[in-house]
């Protein structure tokens, strides 16, 4: 597991309106038994999106919103295999993180 991996979301019933989750904790939080992710939505699922707070990003050639502020614990076990890693969307997620805690 490594930060900015995206994985299936892991509720089957929820997949399409929120096709994926994106693991945003810390690499160095390894043992924990949780990963922190924030859901990635689909577009026509989410509305309109807040510029600095719901970037859009690309997985496996779809387009979806992130959606920063559901962000939620998820326990190791329910994530399978990654199904890409976004180095090329870093900025921006990290970024809307900011956004929703207010760093400067």
């Amino acid at each position: 597991m490594a930060r900015f991996d995206v994985y299936a979301n892991p509720t089957a019933t929820e997949r399409v309106a929120t096709p994926y989750v994106l693991d945003v904790q810390n690499d160095h939080l390894t043992p924990l038994a949780t990963r922190v992710v924030i859901p990635l939505r689909a577009v026509k699922s989410f509305g309109k999106p807040a510029r600095s707070l719901n970037p859009l990003i690309h997985v496996e050639g779809r387009q979806v919103v992130v959606d920063t502020a559901a962000l939620a614990p998820v326990p190791v076990s329910m994530l399978r295999r990654p199904v890409m890693n976004i180095l090329d969307s870093r900025g921006e997620v990290p970024d809307a993180l900011d956004a929703l805690f207010g760093a400067d």
